[in-house]
């Protein structure tokens, strides 16, 4: 398997834990500003979850074959499981986080898919790296 295959595969396996959580958040929040907590974890799960299709028939078209099971993602994930009910400010907290995590992984694996040519593939990464560029402002401004 080709370096870039493995890179991308890490890198989807964390957009799904990263949805997943975010996801999470949005049926769990609770609070005096329920609405709009609810409503951005809403906004930032719906985003990334448009975007998995596209990735995993991406990886396909480079001949590879997808991780579909929870264990196997869960091998590859970059992004920590939360298994604990958190309060609002430490779910945005946390999300910002796996969010700075998220633009790190994608930008190597924009470089590597730089490196191996597929230009085509880089252009959709650096799409995802302007999403999460904008989910972690976002979130950064609402624990200001």
């Amino acid at each position: 398997m080709s370096e870039l295959v493995k890179a991308a595969k890490v890198a989807f396996a964390s957009t799904f834990s990263f949805y997943l959580k975010s996801h999470q958040f949005h049926w769990n929040v609770e609070g005096s500003d329920f609405y709009q907590y609810h409503k951005l974890f809403g906004k930032i799960y719906e985003e990334v979850y448009e975007s998995i299709d596209d990735f995993a028939e991406k990886i396909r078209s480079m001949d590879s074959y997808m991780p579909g099971s929870y264990t196997r993602l869960s091998m590859l994930t970059m992004i920590e499981d939360e298994t604990n009910l958190l309060n609002a400010e430490m779910m945005v907290t946390q999300l910002l986080e796996d969010n700075e995590k998220m633009i790190k992984i994608l930008k190597m694996v924009y470089d590597t898919s730089e490196r191996s040519r597929e230009f085509g593939f880089s252009n959709f990464i650096a799409e995802r790296l302007d999403a999460h560029r904008k989910h972690g402002w976002q979130l950064l401004s609402t624990l200001k």
